[in-house]
């Protein structure tokens, strides 16, 4: 077999490739051997018929093609293999000569990966928020402590605010009941703003058994999307008493015997949380500052499939029908137009990245271990509440295992990249990336034995 490669643009390729006949031999061969099986010739038991006879009562047309839609497949990823391209998508193949007996020809156009020029990553700064710890901050974890272990104590007042309240709902559209909208008994805390838009305020100030109305706009069912004046009833209304801070409650709530043990502890873990939100802006303010640098160019029909997916799920949460979806979007102060176009610039963006990131894990030779790789998967499975088998399950029917892969190798590759540059809080001080990020490739540093990759998500 023989292939060559023509460069149509930077992230596309036409693969032309030669077949000779006598390499095809063994591809009739097993043609003839499976129609044998299948065609009932007189005179011969199954399988067994001649290869002239089945050419006969077939016709060579439709032998010759089967075989070349049996080895068109293995063909192109031979010629993919030994041309070294580097695929995205799906070949659109042509055959462009089939000459019996002699050779087969065809031509596989498809994406590969663009070469990208990586900057020196030494020389990338960037400056992150600083952090402070207040006594705020504890407070505010030792009122959510307390809240938890608070008790619910019915009260014979008006609602106020962070009070738990029994509520009955119901709503009309123009005039008309929305029964889907309807619900007796529902439980709310007041100031949340976990259910409809309008019903806190309209509920601060009523008393039991006393009702209020007020518009909003619904967002499920039927009429999503329209304004609806809801009604709102109170049944009942408790408050949440909360157990004083003191010793007893930090052995109450904690293995702690004190209460400034407990406070310490929540100072550290208050620690932790903001060093993660940092990093996490490391990371995105690193990632922001290699797509402002680096020319990366867009494989067109990789973004189109990136574009055709979002907008398949979106138009599928509406029955597939785009009026709907419109209707919900401009009830959003939205239009088609600009969902198309914040689809199409967060699909560059987005494969843009992919490209990137997966240049830097080529040049950087990044590798991902079973135990990373593992642990993503330990992550995911827990984000959708499935069990890692389920998962894992899951991911392989959908032919996703080496999409979860890539992320892992991508999220280490840019790790990578962050313990290389300069990064400065808003203070003026130097931040150590190694403690968050761990410590680039190569450097070995004191009790460090590989590099860690938790902020890879």
């Amino acid at each position: 077999m023989k292939s060559t490669v023509e460069q149509l643009s930077p992230t596309r390729v036409r693969i032309n490739v030669e077949v000779p006949f006598e390499e095809l031999k063994p591809d009739f061969d097993k043609a003839y051997k499976a129609l044998a099986n299948q065609v009932r010739i007189p005179g011969f038991r199954p399988g067994k018929a001649p290869a002239k006879l089945i050419e006969a009562r077939l016709g060579r047309g439709a032998i010759l093609e089967q075989v070349v839609n049996d080895v068109l497949p293995g063909r192109y990823s031979e010629a993919v293999t030994t041309s070294e391209v580097k695929v995205i998508g799906q070949p659109e193949i042509e055959i462009t000569k089939i000459e019996d007996g002699q050779e087969l020809a065809f031509t596989a156009e498809v994406d590969v990966r663009p070469e990208i020029a990586l900057p020196a990553y030494d020389g990338i700064e960037v400056t992150v928020d600083s952090f402070t710890i207040g006594d705020e901050d504890i407070e505010e974890q030792l009122q959510s402590l307390r809240q938890r272990f608070g008790t619910l104590t019915g009260v014979e007042r008006p609602v106020q605010d962070g009070d738990f309240v029994s509520i009955d709902l119901s709503a009309t559209v123009d005039g008309e009941d929305v029964p889907e909208a309807a619900t007796t008994g529902l439980s709310h805390e007041v100031g949340s703003g976990q259910l409809i838009e309008g019903l806190d305020e309209a509920l601060s100030g009523l008393s039991v058994d006393e009702s209020k109305e007020f518009t909003s706009t619904l967002v499920a069912g039927e009429h999503a999307g329209k304004e609806a004046v809801i009604t709102v009833t109170v049944r009942s209304v408790k408050e949440r008493e909360l157990p004083e801070a003191d010793d007893d409650f930090a052995q109450l709530a904690s293995e702690f015997d004190t209460l400034d043990e407990l406070k310490e502890d929540l100072r550290n873990r208050v620690e932790r949380v903001k060093k993660v939100e940092q990093a996490g802006q490391i990371r995105d303010k690193v990632l922001e500052t290699l797509l402002e640098q680096v020319e990366v160019p867009l494989p067109e029909a990789v973004v189109q499939a990136e574009i055709d997916a979002v907008v398949h799920d979106a138009v599928h949460g509406f029955d597939h029908d785009e009026a709907k979806l419109a209707e919900a979007l401009e009830a959003q102060g939205s239009s088609r137009e600009e969902f198309d176009k914040d689809t199409k610039e967060s699909a560059e963006k987005s494969v843009k990245t992919q490209l990137l990131l997966d240049a830097i894990a080529e040049a950087d030779n990044t590798q991902v271990g079973q135990e990373e790789l593992t642990e993503r998967i330990l992550f995911q499975a827990q984000r959708y509440g499935l069990s890692p088998e389920q998962f894992i399950q899951q991911v392989q029917q959908a032919g996703q295992l080496g999409a979860v892969f890539a992320d892992v190798r991508r999220g280490k590759a840019l790790a990578g990249v962050v313990g290389k540059v300069k990064v400065t809080d808003s203070d003026g001080n130097a931040v150590d990336t190694a403690e968050m990020f761990g410590a680039p490739e190569g450097s070995e540093p004191e009790g460090t034995e590989e590099t860690t990759t938790a902020s890879a998500e």
